[in-house]
């Protein structure tokens, strides 16, 4: 477990499906991370993703989103990659950026990465704001990086973080 200034980040079971399907639910979720009709299905098919370790969030003793990591291990091109969702009703109180600054710690400091990426949406805004508090960096625009629920290509941005710069 993970424990961050007001969030706990610990190990997801079966137990927390259920939550983290509706949260998912949401629009504001759904439409970064979709996952078809079955949405419960989709976070399970999340969990069991080889190389990508999901972690909930907990917020006073309930499920408030996810947060994830991979790591890219060739050893000249070694860091790792991070994914967040949170309940909409939870946005705005920092606990994102708390998140991700308890996750991004914990990839550099104990595992040892020097360098840590995040790719949101181009036109996320709160998602921008919330990762540059931590100190992630733009990089560049991805253009047409994913196809939305829209059935359209959308750009995302390509932001990281060296070690030296978490805040």
């Amino acid at each position: 477990m993970l424990h961050g200034a007001r969030v706990v980040l610990r190990p997801t079971t079966d137990a927390d499906v259920s939550a983290l399907a509706a949260i998912r639910r949401t629009p504001e979720v759904y439409a970064r991370w979709r996952g078809g009709e079955d949405l419960r299905a989709a976070v399970r098919d999340d969990l069991a993703e080889p190389g990508t370790t999901t972690l909930v969030i907990e917020y006073e003793g309930r499920v408030a989103g996810a947060i994830q990591w991979h790591a890219e291990e060739e050893p000249d091109y070694r860091h790792a990659g991070m994914d967040i969702y949170l309940d909409p009703a939870l946005h705005g109180r920092g606990l994102g950026s708390d998140a991700v600054r308890t996750l991004a710690r914990h990839l550099i400091t104990a595992l040892g990465h020097h360098r840590l990426v995040i790719d949101p949406a181009a036109d996320n805004a709160a998602a921008i704001a919330c990762y540059r508090k931590v100190g992630f960096r733009p990089v560049g625009i991805m253009r047409r990086y994913e196809r939305g629920p829209d059935g359209e290509w959308h750009d995302g941005l390509l932001m990281d973080l060296l070690a030296d710069e978490l805040s």
